[in-house]
């Protein structure tokens, strides 16, 4: 079974950062997209970032030059390197997966086949 986990959330101060991560099992990096999205309260899904498998990355504007996506394709590990966070970050963070070739925004999560369990960021 393919198994995502989220660890790193937390809580943090305006402009501070934090680096989350999502270990994977059951499934390659090497051969999917893996995206990170995030979720207010009674809203749907938003797409933060996305790396596709040959490398490409794509953010959505709040976060362009202050959040990064990566992965360790040895430890089946993707992070989200956070910094300058602000009040509007603060939102239940998940990361997520799509086999290659899969069709669709890299940042709509209609487009992802697995999900983790998320991690709380609360910003202050």
């Amino acid at each position: 079974d393919v198994q995502l986990v989220e660890s790193g959330g937390g809580s943090v101060q305006t402009g501070g950062s934090l680096r989350l991560s999502c270990a994977g099992s059951g499934y390659s990096y090497n051969n999917h997209c893996m995206g990170w999205f995030r979720q207010y309260p009674g809203k749907e899904r938003e797409g933060v970032a996305a790396r596709d498998v040959d490398g490409t990355t794509r953010y959505v504007d709040s976060v362009k030059g202050r959040f990064t996506i990566s992965q360790d394709n040895a430890k089946n590990t993707v992070y989200l390197q956070m910094n300058d966070l602000k009040l509007e970050d603060t939102a239940m963070y998940y990361c997520a997966a799509r086999p290659e070739g899969a069709s669709g925004w890299v940042l709509d999560s209609e487009n992802y086949s697995y999900w983790g369990q998320g991690t709380q960021v609360t910003v202050s």
